[in-house]
């Protein structure tokens, strides 16, 4: 039986992650940092600290698993700014350990970049071979864990990075803005909250399934080739036609309810964060499964759910 380790594993990555592994037949252990504060049904738990370079050495060693996810980081860009070193710890310096604790053996390793690598690339959609120029500490901090991947691949590890753009579920925490904007749909459609503030509805986004990005993943891992994959929608959306999306599942006009507060508006960014997928799709087939609207759906549809409890 295939062994997969999965760090994060009670994120939404992690989470979606365990259980398309559990389905294929794999023994799942999965990495928490506090692994009282959740559960995926099915998988073995571990405490596990990304500050702790030891103690991710030694996890390494005693699971010996075949395949090994890293999704674990911290993921509020904003957040980077107020303690970057730590950032960069937990992100490159986690990383490199990892790959160091699966140097020598027959592990495959998947590790999560992030779109925050390209930051001004000067071009869109962005690819793996697209300028990177990261403009936040979280950015700087993915940008090296990405290249770590690579000069372990070059040095016979079979790692691979998947430089995902946002994506999103109902298992996204509320203080990343699709959960923000299908929340507020729902409440107001429930006539809990009467209007949700926003900042600029013109910022563009590429938003995914995690589902979806959770099985570019896999595919990866599972490739005779390790390599970089953007995983991506490849379409450019507005906040606004989220907005709009959210609020019609819910038969509500947006324009009643939604309000731009000039203190939430941010300077357009010189280069919209479009992901090109095609990579992915001719090498390893991956092709995203759940459209925009499904998604947005979806997570209105737990949102209104949740809140009628």
């Amino acid at each position: 039986m295939t062994r997969a380790l999965i760090t994060g594993v009670t994120g939404q990555d992690g989470s979606y992650l365990a259980e398309l592994l559990l389905a294929t037949g794999r023994e799942v252990v999965g990495m928490a940092r506090d692994p009282g504060s959740g559960s995926v049904a099915g998988v073995e738990l571990v405490a596990g600290d990304l500050r702790d370079h030891g103690g991710l050495r030694r996890l390494v060693a005693e699971v010996a698993p075949d395949e090994l996810f890293h999704l674990a980081a911290p993921t509020f860009v904003p957040a980077s700014w107020e303690d970057p070193a730590a950032t960069f710890d937990q992100i490159a310096g986690a990383t490199g350990t990892l790959l160091a604790a699966a140097a020598g053996t027959p592990t495959r390793v998947f590790v999560a970049s992030s779109s925050e690598i390209f930051g001004d690339a000067g071009e869109s959609p962005q690819r793996e071979e697209s300028p990177m120029r990261p403009w936040s500490p979280y950015g700087v901090a993915k940008l090296a864990a990405h290249r770590l991947v690579g000069a372990y691949r070059r040095g016979g590890l079979h790692a691979s990075s998947g430089i995902t753009f946002n994506h999103e579920s109902p298992r996204r925490p509320e203080r990343f803005l699709p959960r923000k904007v299908t929340r507020a749909a729902a409440a107001i459609a429930l006539r809990l909250e009467d209007e949700l503030s926003l900042g600029s509805l013109d910022a563009v986004r590429d938003w995914s399934a995690a589902r979806d990005v959770v099985r570019g993943a896999l595919l990866a891992v599972e490739h005779d080739e390790p390599g970089d994959y953007v995983l991506a929608s490849g379409v450019g959306r507005t906040v606004r036609e989220l907005v709009e999306t959210a609020f019609a599942h819910v038969g509500l006009d947006p324009a009643a309810h939604v309000r731009v507060d000039p203190a939430f508006v941010r300077p357009p960014e010189a280069t919209p964060p479009v992901g090109d997928p095609s990579h992915a799709r001719s090498v390893l087939g991956w092709e995203p499964e759940i459209s925009f609207e499904e998604l947005i759906g979806e997570m209105v549809d737990a949102d209104l759910a949740a809140l009628r409890t």
